[in-house]
């Protein structure tokens, strides 16, 4: 077998009008394989010629196995058949027969006309935060992408549950102007799950005229642009941070994305802060009637007087003990109602476990409580009367 340089000498000399005679006498080759080399596509390389090896006897077995479970690994194919040589050899000879029974999933040039769509994701910062009672979480991000501008918005939120997620949508959505026509999830448990939305996820997206799109598994192309923004934040805004609160966070996050939206976006080669001005044009208008949006609960105050809303307690004006009260809370406040009055107004925290009182409340009780155990004076009641009239009840009058 000749050499690459022989092959691509060869060539060259052919080309130049050299006999291949006077070729094969130059380089001490026989004529046939000048000719060889002049009329073959590629150059020289060898071939071993097929032999069976240790694997040959395992090899159809093997085949029926992947052609009924192309995921099964190489570790459980070899049980299966019962090989007892070397895993490493077993491995790489059905890493070379997997891609013929493993289906192919192509992945499609996808294009975002503007206003249509916005991706959602929610990314879980890779640091605890700190929180009100001293301890830290680590608690997630909602961001929302519009597909054609690239304009990014975020915030971080308390919990992963769909009132704080939905609380979450309509503040981002609010930040764009506008409402996409379609809000791009995965099977995020709190939005839907199986081509189900969650409880109050549809009502969400009618008030908004728009559509919730749950993806199908192994779809990862259609939510990509979300998923690389969740790699940037982590490359590029959280080194060298520090966080305090919640509160910190996003306002440290909100600033960031200010100058990220004005930074060139290289798959569009544009900035998306000169691009949200179009896709908002396309997209669909702010409800005009406010959203019924939050944690919403009716509930019969106890004795103790607190209610509970994620795993916290709040106090309550005791004077509505024993009568339904109506709980409403978003990502930052909790207010409590009797009958339209305002009986309980906090602050939400994102700390679990936790129990907010109101010095109010705890004066009220005191004098409540103070009202209840003072006793009662007993009532007075005249006895005294005339002994004339017990003479004429019983007929003596005017006995001596």
């Amino acid at each position: 077998m000749i050499t690459l340089e022989d092959w691509a000498l060869i060539g060259r000399l052919a080309s130049d009008g050299v006999p291949k005679a006077q070729i094969a006498a130059r380089l001490g080759i026989s004529r046939t394989t000048v000719i060889k080399a002049v009329n073959s596509d590629g150059p020289p390389k060898y071939e071993r010629s097929p032999r069976p090896t240790s694997f040959t006897p395992f090899e159809a077995r093997v085949r029926t196995l992947l052609a009924e479970h192309p995921r099964m690994p190489a570790t459980v194919l070899a049980e299966r058949v019962g090989w007892e040589g070397s895993i490493r050899w077993f491995r790489d000879n059905v890493v070379r027969l997997r891609p013929e029974h493993h289906s192919v999933d192509p992945a499609d040039r996808l294009s975002w006309a503007a206003g249509d769509a916005a991706q959602c994701d929610l990314w879980f910062p890779p640091r605890k935060i700190p929180l009100e009672d001293g301890t830290t979480a680590l608690l997630p991000v909602l961001v929302i992408v519009a597909a054609h501008s690239r304009f990014v918005t975020a915030r971080m939120i308390p919990t992963r549950k769909t009132e704080d997620l939905l609380l979450g949508h309509w503040d981002l959505i609010q930040r764009l102007g506008a409402v996409p026509r379609r809000l791009i999830w995965d099977n995020e448990s709190g939005i839907g799950q199986r081509g189900r939305l969650a409880q109050g996820v549809a009502a969400f997206a009618g008030t908004l005229a728009t559509k919730v799109v749950q993806l199908r598994p192994y779809d990862p192309e259609s939510k990509g642009i979300v998923e690389r923004r969740n790699g940037w934040f982590e490359t590029s805004f959280m080194p060298g941070r520090s966080f305090t609160s919640p509160a910190d966070f996003n306002a440290q996050l909100q600033d960031w994305l200010e100058r990220a939206n004005s930074r060139v976006v290289r798959t569009i080669k544009a900035r998306p802060v000169d691009l949200i001005g179009h896709d908002r044009a396309r997209m669909l208008p702010l409800p005009p009637i406010p959203l019924q949006l939050g944690w919403r609960e009716r509930v019969r105050l106890g004795r103790d007087y607190y209610v509970r809303l994620d795993a916290s307690d709040y106090s309550v004006d005791p004077a509505a003990i024993g009568r339904f009260v109506d709980v409403i809370a978003d990502l930052d406040r909790v207010r409590v109602r009797l009958e339209g009055r305002l009986v309980a107004d906090h602050a939400r925290v994102w700390a679990r476990g936790s129990t907010i009182t109101d010095p109010a409340h705890l004066e009220a009780a005191k004098r409540l409580r103070q009202q209840f155990q003072t006793p009662r004076p007993a009532p007075v009641d005249d006895l005294a009367r005339d002994l004339a009239d017990y003479d004429r009840a019983f007929g003596i009058e005017g006995v001596a």
